[in-house]
């Protein structure tokens, strides 16, 4: 053992390749694998690893980590850029590996700033738990962010799981981070740090039983019968001139045994004409939900002709039941909408596009040219309730879906079109993001999505009904009314970023007159 760890800490290639294989492990943690264990066994040997090296060799290996945790779990993306992207697959590989190497820059200053610390005081070994969120937002913040992949979403489906609506994903990450770094410090420290590490974990376990069961939730008599239609239609064909009206009727011939439902639902973009051009579709739409007293949700492109911009919009057709005066046929323009407000770079914007669209097909996609909606917008009325909506890469945002639900909010709506990763575990991973959004918020879930994954989940984000992937079908339940809110509906990551600040306690110590002085050597570690 001890030549092993001699060997990881003189061979620096070795230690890489050892960092690249306990973060590519990580992607066994997250849907559809959900091994929620894997970062209470793995975390612990990365700080094992990481805490003797130098600041600059920290960097390194939280760099190699990154590489690893970030490039196998993201690699669904390579199913769209080659199959989409217009350039050869060294090229759609490297593209690839330069968005890997950039978000790996962020573990890297994570452990950086750490062993910097912890150089100058062993007081700061559980700083890591503030260090790593702080490195974390940035990551969900910087160049509009993307926080895919972030650890608290390993435990939707584990007993840690249950902090989700009082600290958020970002809190179940300091958890995990807590915990890690005290397995860590009892693996080789004295009896009273594996004393603590037993309380430690067996308070956070406790309150993840307890905490829920306080949340003021409750549940009405009253259910809502919700149907999501799921087209699978081929991203190839979608945008084509001459699918748009099999497109449509796919959608509708799929929908109309199921007009019986209070909420129906489609996905992204199912309606491929343009808003303004497809009045006469629109129209009979409306007027078949309204009869059968449904209402019909669509994702659609709004294209404001006066103003030459689109816009990624959900509408609502149908029956709202008269709530704030939505009563009256549809029309062009109605404010019973959602339009996206954060938009997926690439996709549906292009950053610097002067420079970048002339390079390659890959910045040249169908509809990359997206405005943005407003960051709060009202609910979606629809039969009676009101829908949070969030349209595909959106739900990703925990602010953003916090700051759209209200006290008087019935459900959580999210669509999407994952039809761009084919047969990876990227559209899982999705799925699994949505449901700690409903966990956090204490709010049923409907995901309506073009090939999947399309569920339908309640306040706890457990699954009531799933469709099977790659199939045009449709799935059904009876979904619950909620009401109260939860406490992270209320504080937000408040209770995340002070649980992280009491990882800074330790240094206290360091303002006790016998502490001054004592050898770093005398560390946690």
């Amino acid at each position: 053992m001890q030549k092993l760890r001699d060997a990881l800490y003189n061979n620096g290639w070795l230690r890489h390749v050892v960092l690249m294989l306990l973060g590519a492990s990580l992607t066994f943690a997250y849907s559809p694998f959900t091994l929620s264990y894997l970062p209470l066994l793995v975390l612990p040997c990365v700080v094992l690893m990481v805490k003797s090296l130098s600041a600059k060799q920290a960097f390194r290996a939280g760099f190699f980590f990154g590489l690893g945790w970030l490039g196998v779990g993201l690699s669904w993306i390579l199913v769209s850029i080659d199959t989409y992207g217009g350039m050869p697959l060294l090229a759609d590989i490297a593209v690839l590996g330069l968005l890997i190497a950039y978000l790996s820059l962020f573990p890297g200053l994570a452990f950086y700033s750490w062993r910097k610390l912890t150089e100058k005081t062993p007081f700061a070994y559980f700083s890591l738990v503030l260090i790593w969120l702080a490195f974390e937002w940035l990551r969900g913040w910087l160049f509009t962010g993307f926080p895919w992949l972030q650890l608290g979403y390993t435990q939707t489906d584990a007993w840690l799981g249950g902090l989700a609506s009082s600290i958020g994903q970002h809190g179940l990450t300091a958890v995990i981070w807590f915990i890690a770094l005290s397995l860590a410090a009892a693996v080789k420290g004295a009896l009273h740090h594996r004393v603590y590490t037993v309380l430690l974990i067996m308070v956070f376990f406790t309150a993840s039983y307890v905490l829920p069961k306080l949340q003021p939730l409750q549940r009405s008599d009253t259910t809502t019968s919700v149907l999501l239609v799921q087209g699978n239609i081929s991203q190839s064909l979608k945008w084509q001139a001459d699918q748009q009206w099999p497109n449509i009727l796919r959608y509708l011939d799929l929908t109309r045994p199921h007009y019986q439902h209070d909420i129906i639902v489609w996905p992204e973009s199912a309606i491929t004409a343009l808003e303004p051009y497809a009045d006469d579709v629109l129209t009979t739409i409306d007027q078949s939900a309204a009869m059968n007293g449904a209402a019909l949700i669509s994702g659609i492109i709004d294209y404001q002709t006066t103003r030459d911009e689109f816009y990624n919009t959900l509408l609502v057709l149908g029956d709202e039941s008269g709530l704030d005066g939505f009563d009256t046929p549809y029309q062009y323009g109605s404010s019973n909408r959602y339009q996206k407000h954060h938009l997926l770079p690439i996709g549906e914007f292009v950053p610097f596009e002067d420079l970048l669209r002339p390079i390659a097909p890959l910045f040249n996609l169908p509809m990359s040219s997206f405005q943005r909606g407003e960051y709060t917008q009202p609910n979606l009325l629809a039969n009676g309730h009101r829908l949070a909506a969030a349209i595909c890469y959106e739900i990703v945002f925990a602010d953003q879906v916090r700051a759209n639900v209200t006290n008087d909010t019935d459900y959580l709506i999210t669509v999407s079109n994952d039809t761009w990763f084919g047969d990876s575990h990227g559209p899982w991973q999705h799925m699994q993001i949505a449901r700690m959004r409903a966990m956090e918020l204490g709010r049923p879930l409907i995901r309506a999505t073009n090939n999947g994954v399309s569920a339908l989940t309640d306040e706890f984000g457990r699954i009531i009904a799933i469709a099977p992937q790659f199939q045009a079908t449709t799935v059904s339940a009876e979904m619950p009314v909620v009401t109260g809110t939860t406490w992270f509906q209320r504080l937000g990551n408040a209770p995340a970023y002070l649980l992280a600040v009491l990882s800074l306690l330790p240094l206290v110590r360091l303002f006790n007159r016998g502490d001054r002085g004592q050898s770093q050597e005398k560390s946690v570690q």
